[in-house]
């Protein structure tokens, strides 16, 4: 310390002491440690390769904020481990690849593959890993790779070649760097898709000029349109189609064709190159067509400086980061909280042209005006964690997720559920773009047709879709829903939370219609938001399947687990409160019933009292968090990020450490929060411990780390847990700030001792988000014991519908 203050001296002095510039230069590496570095920006911390192991399903490629384009490295297309086409483990790439989804459980994605290769043989398949040398795929080092927000390189070591990759919010822009060859190539693969392309249609690429490629691409029905421009003319060039291999052709390519159509097509390009010669590639994409690509080309990199590009997503990135500020000592949570901000907002993707344009969910183009039109909601994840945390940072970006939701729902004639890629899909349990509205709704965020999209959210809760719309579109189990009062599992797959989803999402809509004086429907839905109770077994204390009789699913006892079939529909003959299964047998989504037991999160309170009371539902919590952790065979994939029966990598668990706060325990939520924030979210490619899925498990822990959760989706309260920094503080309205300010704070010292809101006591365990959204200072007084008064009163209990 004595030597830096010394340099800084020195520094201070040095236009004065001229005779010192000798020595100053000998000393210049220590001199700019001294005095001319800076503090890291945030967007320093970010780790684009965490969450690539261990099935987190993330991408380390180039993206903006909120992009289009994903440009990444894709190691392999098949299998549920390649869900972003990249796993850490891997050594050999396939080439880069335009579309990516971070952290999602199908394989979908991988748009427009490009590949540079040296050498006279023109290859037109990848290859496999186990040997790379029968295709285009190449191998590489993890010391040659270097992933940063907006920017990925690697060494290919096959052809030599450095590939860089960059982008803008719709143009991924490669820079390869060759070695000295009579023949160096770049393929574009149009039939490269991840998880294949059997249920795609045809492609059709075509020579626009010797620099220019223009084409699109049938996704398994989204239409990828995109234009490709070259820095350098083609020396030589042709195409290919996998699918049409003659004796005449057995390579199945065609020198000096200028287009072809097909499902698995190509077109390679080449040139001969000096050592050191590079070539940059701009590629736009748009979903409407392909003037639209070509609009936002143009529109968004005019040029061929690839540094520009790249340091601009730089930038990018750094201006969203640093609208929140953490201070700690701890570098490794630094990097941990802004890789997670990082991948909380890249996971909502833009669906609009530059002009506006975007293709909408009945097929015809449509004009976003005056907002930015998203076309991906993974809802049953996102609603929990994502959208609630987006409220409080970005929300520039709110009410134009609400607008598409309106605009989807306008035009497909229906309020669709869980979807990607503007595409409707059936998909998860319950209807979860309702929370999503709901909740912003409650948090201000207006400026949208509400009155529409409350009349297409009641007509879904009371009516199956028209025969225009596919009836898996509709609510599961709805009839028996609405006669009997929970979906019986006899009849419908996933019955449990598919009864307890839809109360959740009802209360929503109770919500809303009082609001807005809609009192009728307000007072029908309420009463179904307590259909949960309606699958509540009092003998077993579980949320347990029904048969539509009636009759609680036998135990399994000493019985052998067997499936029953009633028509096409298939589920487990006997109920086992630790299976899991799989699809189409199972009673739970992706869980069990110790873990569903707790999805009432719109009335805690009221599953207290059906469980005993606040000392009996501890216990109970607490016996969750202590059993062992095993489930009955057949083993499942989404188990992992264990605690007892917590299992933190899928959804169904992450509120309920927050729970012993409605049960006036609420320091046993700040113990088992922060132990979750350590044992699960590390630094590294393995930092993640289970599929992010679009951002969720990041969002999780920004919020949880700020000390906050949304528990409940739909009400404007967010449940107050264990700080884990000195200070987050995060812009508000009006350019006011809000500050969350720990005192004493360390990984011993997690519990709250005590805490004021802008200087008076604040003793409950919930703030509301308009106190939030009107700035200023929550500060907790933390130490190494709990405090069993604090919070602990009957209105220091966060919301519930019972109370």
């Amino acid at each position: 310390m004595k030597f830096r203050h010394a340099v800084a001296r020195l520094c201070r002095v040095t236009t004065i002491h001229r005779h010192l510039a000798s020595f100053l230069l000998l000393a210049t590496s220590l001199l700019w440690w001294g005095c001319g570095s800076s503090s890291k920006d945030p967007v320093d911390y970010v780790d684009p390769f965490n969450g690539t192991d261990f099935f987190g399903h993330t991408f380390p490629g180039a993206t903006l904020p909120y992009g289009m384009v994903q440009l990444s490295p894709d190691h392999d297309v098949k299998g549920w481990t390649y869900a972003a086409g990249y796993t850490y483990a891997d050594s050999s790439i396939m080439g880069f690849s335009h579309t990516h989804f971070s952290g999602v459980g199908m394989t979908t994605g991988g748009d427009i593959l490009l590949m540079p290769i040296v050498g006279d043989k023109v290859q037109t398949s990848a290859g496999t890993k186990e040997n790379p040398d029968a295709g285009y795929r190449s191998r590489y080092d993890k010391k040659d790779e270097v992933a940063k927000p907006g920017y990925y390189s690697v060494f290919l070591k096959d052809p030599k070649v450095k590939a860089e990759l960059t982008a803008t919010t719709r143009v991924g822009v490669h820079r390869y760097t060759f070695p000295k060859a009579r023949k160096a190539t770049i393929l574009m693969d149009i039939g490269h898709e991840i998880g294949g392309n059997a249920t795609s249609g045809d492609s059709f690429v075509k020579m626009v000029n010797d620099s220019t490629l223009e084409g699109y691409k049938d996704a398994n029905g989204t239409m990828v349109y995109f234009v490709a421009k070259f820095s350098r003319p083609f020396e030589y060039y042709g195409t290919w189609d996998n699918d049409y291999i003659t004796p005449e052709s057995a390579e199945g390519y065609w020198p000096y064709k200028t287009e072809e159509k097909g499902l698995n097509i190509g077109y390679f390009v080449g040139y001969s190159t000096k050592k050191g010669d590079q070539v940059t590639v701009k590629v736009a994409i748009s979903h409407v067509s392909v003037e639209g690509a070509r609009k936002n080309l143009q529109a968004e990199v005019p040029h061929w400086d690839f540094d520009k590009v790249k340091n601009d997503a730089r930038e990018s990135w750094n201006e969203e980061l640093k609208r929140v500020a953490v201070k700690t000592n701890d570098e490794a949570q630094k990097e941990i909280f802004y890789t997670a901000l990082y991948r909380s907002l890249l996971s909502q993707y833009t669906g609009q042209d530059v002009d506006g344009q975007y293709m909408g969910m009945d097929h015809k183009i449509h004009k976003a005006q005056n907002y930015s039109f998203f076309t991906s909601f993974s809802c049953w994840d996102t609603y929990r964690s994502q959208h609630p945390l987006l409220a409080l940072v970005a929300p520039q970006h709110v009410n134009d997720f609400v607008k598409s939701i309106g605009a989807k729902t306008q035009e497909f004639g229906w309020l669709p559920a869980q979807h990607f890629r503007n595409t409707y899909r059936p998909s998860m349990v319950g209807d979860h773009l309702i929370p999503v509205v709901v909740d912003a709704y409650f948090k201000g965020y207006r400026d949208w047709d509400i009155e529409a999209l409350y009349a297409a959210m009641r007509r879904k809760a009371l009516e199956s879709p028209p025969a225009n719309i596919p009836a898996s579109a509709g609510r599961a189990g709805l009839t028996d829903y609405i006669s009997l009062g929970y979906a019986p599992c006899d009849r419908t797959t996933e019955s449990v939370p598919n009864t307890m989803e839809l109360a959740y999402d009802d209360w929503c809509i109770a919500r809303l219609a009082e609001a807005l004086g809609k009192k009728d429907d307000a007072a029908m839905f309420y009463r179904r938001a307590q259909n949960y109770r309606n699958v509540y077994d009092a003998s077993t204390q579980f949320m347990r399947p029904r048969r539509a009789n009636g009759a609680w699913l036998e135990a399994l006892g000493n019985n052998q687990q067997a499936i029953d079939s009633v028509g096409e529909h298939h589920y487990y003959r006997y109920f086992d409160p630790l299976l899991v299964g799989r699809r189409p047998n199972r009673h739970y989504t992706e869980s069990n019933a110790w873990q569903y037991l707790w999805s009432v999160q719109h009335d805690a309170s009221g599953l207290i009292k059906l469980l005993g009371g606040n000392q009996a539902f501890a216990e109970r919590l607490d016996t969750f968090f202590n059993m062992d952790a095993s489930i009955t065979p057949p083993k499942y994939v989404g188990v992992v990020g264990t605690i007892g029966q917590y299992v933190h990598g899928n959804q169904p668990s992450h509120h309920v450490a927050y729970l012993y706060n409605y049960a006036a325990q609420p320091w046993k939520t700040q113990y088992w929060v922060r132990e979750v924030l350590k044992r699960f979210y590390r630094t590294g490619p393995a930092g993640l411990c289970g599929n992010e899925d679009m951002g969720s498990l990041s969002s999780w822990y920004l919020m949880s780390s700020m000390g906050l959760y949304s528990v409940t989706p739909g009400s404007s309260q967010y449940v107050i847990a264990s700080p884990l920094f000195d200070e987050v503080s995060f812009g508000v309205k009006e350019g006011k700030t809000f500050k969350i300010i720990t005192h004493n704070n360390s990984d011993k010292n997690r519990y709250i001792q005590s805490a004021t809101l802008n200087g008076k006591p604040f003793d409950r365990s919930w703030i509301d988000h308009s106190e939030i959204m009107a700035g200023g200072e929550l500060v907790f007084e933390m130490g190494d014991q709990p405090n069993k008064t604090w919070a602990t009163g009957k209105t220091s209990v966060p919301y519930s519908q019972s109370l």
